[in-house]
């Protein structure tokens, strides 16, 4: 799987239709229109985010991983 920074994984939840709600810190919550779902994104510099975080985040926005 491709690292990838928490500003990219936002910049995708964007395209995708996910809203910037709040950023409380370092950590921007996303969430969509008719979804009970909340994302929470770190966002530290362009550091990578750790492999499971980053499954876990796609797998909740339905991102797939040719998107990347």
């Amino acid at each position: 799987m491709k690292p990838v920074s928490g500003k990219r994984l936002c910049r995708l939840l964007e395209a995708r239709g996910w809203i910037r709600r709040r950023v409380r810190g370092s950590h921007h919550i996303y969430a969509k229109t008719g979804s009970i779902l909340r994302i929470s994104v770190p966002v530290h510099r362009d550091e990578p985010l750790k492999r499971g975080l980053q499954k876990h985040l796609m797998k909740l926005a339905g991102i797939e991983e040719s998107d990347l």
